[in-house]
């Protein structure tokens, strides 16, 4: 499959993260006016609201496009889905008249908000690379992974509120530390702030109470994907994570990337999960191809410094694909929502360039890694840090646009409030 070409000239650029076969879709505003619901096509947004609106776009059970969130399409299930990006991509494709001319806005002239009304959001630890370098450190090379982690998606239940959009800042939070010599834990910022590179599923039909799904189902239930950045404190992780897990060290931020990229663009990329090293139980098992060749990368900014890429990695490498995931989640009757957020966990590959956190990166801070103009075991005040990714087609990228945070200092008193 090759690109197909749009009189929108900038999408036909083979570079251009939003081509014609993309069409994520994403939350925008204009000056003073309302979000709306609009589309990427190379170096525009298309107002696919107003297109609605003047009756150039017609769904099933419409309008769904009146709100300032995806949601309502989401759940209108993948007929609609497919509908919609039939019909856009005719009013986009070369040669067809430009009725959407005037709805297209340019990229650099709006301002992104979050896609959707995030309902609430599970993270997994499912990179077998960072798990097994996370165990190492902690546990050393034999005991590095816990013994179910060959057999299920580990995940805990985060906080839908700590969800933020790309370009949010991000503040250095405060908790609980405590150094393996002190006596009594201490209240202090973290000074061991770090990222974790992944991708977030997004749910787009809910299923029932009580009723697990299969994970064929349950990748026909996911919507698209998004970059994720889980902001994760490590000092205050280690010191509150036994026995329950993560809590606060993982409560500050979560960012994504404003734009979902749909099912649909990416199933051209699909790839297996690895090998096994141990057989999955059957209602894990995956029935075809559910990951996806998508590039990663990692950039890390010092204030008023250069960008150097700090890490390159691949979706391909999760050891656990979203469809897996979201099956084993069910798999207790929980319920899953339109607009769940599925965190793939932290995505490394096997080399030390191709780590997805600091902390892998500097080896628990022991070994301080190169960036221009310094060196980093940990962020500090002011870094700003950039994840991108896309997949390769031929003659054509499907881009994610960036995921990007800056970190700012921690407040002098956290619990002042005048």
């Amino acid at each position: 499959m090759g690109l197909n070409r749009s009189w929108v000239e900038s999408a036909n650029s083979p570079d251009a993260d939003f081509p014609l076969n993309n069409l994520p879709c994403g939350v925008f505003s204009t000056g003073a006016e309302e979000p709306r619901c609009g589309m990427a096509i190379g170096d525009f947004v298309l107002d696919v609201s107003g297109l609605e609106a003047a009756g150039h776009l017609a769904l099933d059970g419409g309008p769904l496009l009146d709100v300032p969130f995806w949601n309502e399409v989401m759940a209108a299930g993948p007929e609609v889905w497919a509908s919609l990006r039939a019909q856009v991509t005719a009013l986009l494709a070369e040669g067809a008249e430009r009725v959407a001319e005037p709805y297209l806005h340019r990229r650099n002239e709006v301002e992104l908000h979050l896609p959707f009304l995030v309902s609430e959001y599970t993270d997994f630890y499912a990179g077998r690379h960072h798990a097994f370098n996370v165990g190492t450190m902690f546990r050393g090379p034999e005991n590095a992974l816990p013994p179910n982690w060959l057999h299920i998606p580990i995940g805990y239940n985060g906080r839908a509120s700590s969800v933020v959009v790309s370009g949010t800042d991000v503040r250095r939070p405060w908790g609980q530390v405590k150094g393996p010599d002190d006596q009594a834990p201490r209240f202090a910022p973290s000074a061991r702030f770090d990222i974790e590179l992944e991708m977030g599923a997004v749910v787009g039909l809910p299923s029932d109470h009580g009723q697990p799904v299969t994970v064929e189902e349950a990748d026909a239930m996911i919507f698209g994907y998004v970059l994720l950045n889980d902001w994760s404190a490590r000092d205050i992780q280690a010191w509150e994570y036994q026995p329950l897990g993560p809590f606060q060290s993982k409560a500050t931020a979560t960012t994504i990337s404003p734009w979902i990229v749909t099912r649909a663009a990416l199933e051209p990329f699909r790839t297996a999960t690895p090998a096994r090293e141990k057989p999955l139980l059957a209602y894990l098992q995956e029935p075809r191809p559910l990951l996806y060749d998508i590039a990663l990368e990692v950039g890390l900014t010092p204030e008023g410094g250069q960008e150097t890429i700090i890490s390159r990695t691949n979706y391909a490498e999760m050891y656990y694909s979203a469809a897996q995931q979201l099956a084993h989640h069910t798999v207790s009757g929980c319920a899953m929502n339109t607009g769940d957020l599925l965190g793939s966990g932290t995505i490394s590959g096997p080399a030390k360039e191709s780590c997805g956190s600091l902390l892998e990166l500097s080896w628990g801070g022991k070994e301080p890694f190169e960036i221009a103009g310094g060196r980093r075991s940990f962020i500090e005040d002011g870094d700003r840090l950039t994840l991108r990714g896309h997949a390769r087609g031929d003659g054509y990228r499907i881009g994610f646009g960036a995921c990007s945070g800056k970190v700012i200092p921690a407040l002098a008193d956290p619990y002042r409030r005048d």
